[in-house]
């Protein structure tokens, strides 16, 4: 079926308020009212309502004492404890898809994505493409998420991975373009292998053991982009946190 124009201009409200605050550009506490925003979108209240419930799911926003919507805020143990979830969620797909048997269709999908990583980087004196390599990341992932079959881990995942900040690939991006980020990358590689070859050898608590390790790398990008860079405000929804 076609869709409608409410339907589409939820869609763009939803895509333009989500990139506003990811970006920083509405900061966390802020509370969001219908009707400017509806002004400000030339669209009618209803589809920026249905938006910002949309968010609210997502975990973007919160309800307000009095009702509408606000911009959450988080701290930092709430980005360490997001990137946690995730890895718990994602070791137990990773651990169900090996018990049960991943489809060998499944399986060689997710192999061609590991291949076609391994393109992103070279030579340690040669630049990596952080950019192509956070896209093919976030594959990777999306894939080992349908491997298990269940669609509640799915949902549940996809919950978490909306927040900017607990995404697989949040961390990738700003890098330095250094020996130890390179290092980093490697490793990453090296666990994506193993974990795909854990799960096609239906070894369950393997599976589920380097699928949590691989998701601590990104609290440790984080930790490095501290050490680095004095500042991860200027990462995908790091304004909303505080300190």
């Amino acid at each position: 079926m076609p869709e409608t124009k409410g339907s589409t201009h939820t869609k763009r409200a939803t895509y333009e308020l989500r990139h506003r605050i990811i970006e920083g550009k509405i900061a966390g506490g802020t509370r969001l009212f219908e009707v400017a925003l509806a002004e400000e979108l030339a669209i009618s209240r209803t589809p920026v309502r249905e938006a910002m419930s949309r968010l609210a799911e997502e975990g973007l926003l919160e309800r307000a004492s009095g009702g509408g919507f606000m911009v959450r805020s988080f701290t930092y143990q709430d980005v360490i404890d997001a990137i946690e979830l995730r890895g718990v969620l994602e070791g137990t797909a990773a651990r169900l898809a090996a018990e049960q048997g991943a489809d060998p269709d499944d399986l060689r999908h997710i192999n061609m994505i590991v291949d076609e990583i391994d393109h992103c980087f070279g030579a340690i004196d040669t630049p990596a493409d952080f950019d192509r390599y956070s896209e093919l990341n976030a594959a990777f992932h999306d894939a080992l998420a349908r491997l298990c079959g269940s669609a509640i881990i799915l949902r549940e995942l996809e919950r978490v991975k909306s927040l900017p900040f607990a995404s697989p690939s949040a961390f990738v991006l700003g890098r330095s373009q250094n020996a130890a980020a390179h290092r980093g990358l490697v490793i990453a590689q090296m666990q994506h292998r193993a974990l795909v070859e854990a799960i096609r050898q239906r070894e369950g608590s393997r599976a589920e053991a380097v699928a949590r390790e691989h998701a601590r790398i990104a609290r440790e990008n984080l930790e490095t982009s501290q050490r680095e860079e004095k500042t991860v405000s200027n990462l995908p929804g790091m304004s909303l946190v505080i300190d």
